[in-house]
């Protein structure tokens, strides 16, 4: 006999409409019989918010989700943890189960959540907590309850999700020093998607203080909403509550506020995957394949004059800018090519730059998979980043043609520079600075800890891409490193500060390594 799914939903409503009400009548029993403590204790976080001064010595322990987080909704979370540990597939199991996922409690619905995302994954393996989540997090954090939580020197975060998605965020970009949430049990290394039995807050909080040395004075801040806060409470000198409401009318939290710089960040999707911008995904994906080999074989046997209309036809748009100020002669053949230094933001950049001088070059680089250069239209030569050697074959090439070179040796998403390698300063006096930026629409076409062969294949299935091109001032006479006025290191500084000026990006003294390190816990070596 069929199950009529509506009957059943009813049940499970009413079930949560009727704890929720009870839950809400004890908050309001326990305010009603002890009127001086309500009044004295429980604030909304907009009184808190105006008050000035240095940051305060008590303890603040505070609800991530209902006291920090703008949304309510943690399915996008669980939605990177799906497609980029464990794939399409099971971001597609994740996608069809959610609608039967929300006829459960929170409680039911995140263990759910949790079975299907990281049932079978390697904890080895799992970066996703400090590679890919911090930026999602940080786009959705509220700047009102931002201001609340940085007010304070020493953070105690509870969180409904488990310890490996939250922790990385709240210990490396809040400063938090605990976090009070759930790990996942682990069996011979992998992950079997069961979270461990909650522990008894008190307990917990007890610990926290003697092992972190805090200030037992406790104030809490969290959702008026929440029944969980209960547990909190009765603990706390001061409790700052926001209604769901007054986080409608929350502010995102401005980039420039960041407590600390956004640079490097992982994983292949670059929106933010809610429930109905995973539709889109799903049904573009079919499409986006067709349209990357078409995009692909135009790139690859097609005329730079058919090519280019072609291309920004299928979305890839692009823009070309030039000083007026450059000689033009560096742009005819010469005995010895030009040497075209820029930023590197996908492997796709030589190719660009190619399509904006309408000619061929030669693209150099540090590392790239051979299915990546069997695919390129430009001949690609390999470097060993042994400088001696390099340098050699840099100079042999320079005399077939113009290069390009990427002297930051890995890709970065952000408004940022890496250093720049000062070999190119050593190859010729012809340097031509290139700035470069590209924005995709679905889908980064890099990636640290995941399959280079596949960059790409990604970017070319984006719907829509926009890159700019910008060729500065040729290099002056008085700054290469054949006058003897500046060192490499000097003239390597001096184009990665005229890139950043043109950009509106900021210069770091930070390299490849660094990025490899925190995003895929190895040195970048293939």
């Amino acid at each position: 006999m069929p199950v009529n799914i509506f009957k059943l939903k009813a049940p499970l409503f009413w079930l949560r409409f009727l704890l929720k009400s009870l839950c809400h009548a004890h908050f309001l029993l326990r305010r009603i019989t002890c009127p001086q403590e309500s009044e004295s204790k429980f604030q909304k976080y907009s009184c808190f918010s105006h008050k000035q001064g240095e940051p305060l010595d008590a303890t603040l322990i505070f609800h991530m989700e209902e006291a920090l987080l703008k949304s309510s909704s943690l399915f996008p979370y669980f939605m990177l943890v799906a497609y980029e540990a464990g794939g399409l597939i099971r971001a597609l199991v994740l996608f069809l189960s959610y609608p039967f996922v929300c006829l459960f409690s929170k409680e039911i619905g995140i263990k759910i959540m949790v079975l299907i995302c990281f049932c079978g994954i390697k904890k080895a393996n799992y970066r996703l907590g400090r590679s890919v989540l911090p930026k999602f997090f940080l786009e959705d954090v509220g700047c009102e309850g931002f201001q609340v939580v940085m007010k304070y020197k020493k953070k105690v975060a509870v969180s409904d999700m488990p310890n490996v998605m939250v922790e990385g965020f709240l210990r490396d970009c809040l400063d938090v020093k605990a976090v009070v949430g759930r790990d996942l049990k682990v069996v011979l290394g992998y992950y079997v998607g069961l979270m461990e039995e909650k522990r008894d807050l008190n307990i917990v909080m007890n610990e926290i203080i003697g092992q972190e040395n805090m200030n037992p004075l406790l104030v809490g801040f969290g959702s008026a909403n929440k029944c969980l806060n209960q547990q909190i409470f009765p603990h706390c000198k001061e409790v700052y509550l926001v209604t769901s409401a007054e986080k409608t009318g929350w502010r995102i939290l401005p980039r420039g506020n960041y407590p600390k710089p956004l640079i490097f960040h992982d994983g292949r999707l670059a929106f933010r995957p809610t429930y109905s911008a995973t539709l889109s995904m799903f049904v573009w994906l079919p499409f986006g394949f067709l349209l990357s080999v078409i995009r692909l074989f135009v790139a690859s046997f097609l005329p730079y004059k058919v090519a280019i209309p072609i291309l920004a036809f299928s979305g890839m748009v692009g823009s070309v800018s030039r000083r007026r100020s450059i000689d033009p002669t560096i742009w005819e053949a010469k005995t010895q090519g030009v040497v075209y230094v820029s930023n590197h933001r996908t492997l796709l950049d030589p190719i660009y730059i190619s399509l904006a001088l309408m000619k061929p070059v030669i693209a150099v680089t540090y590392s790239i998979s051979r299915i990546s250069e069997l695919l390129s239209p430009l001949k690609s030569i390999r470097l060993t980043r042994d400088r001696a050697k390099d340098l050699k074959v840099m100079g042999e090439v320079l005399s077939h043609g113009n290069i390009v070179v990427c002297p930051e040796g890995t890709t970065c998403r952000e408004p940022y520079l890496l250093r720049f390698s000062p070999l190119f300063a050593e190859l010729s006096d012809d340097i031509v600075p290139v700035a470069l930026d590209s924005k995709v629409s679905m889908f980064y076409g890099t990636t640290a800890s995941g399959y280079k062969t596949l960059d790409p294949l990604f970017f070319l299935l984006n719907p829509r891409t926009i890159y700019t091109v910008n060729f500065l001032e040729k290099l002056p006479k008085s700054h290469a490193c054949t006058s003897g006025e500046l060192s490499k290191f000097e003239v390597a500084n001096y184009v990665q500060n005229g890139i950043a000026k043109a950009l509106g990006f900021e210069c770091t003294n930070l390299t490849r390594k660094e990025k490899y390190m925190l995003l895929a816990g190895n040195e970048g070596t293939l």
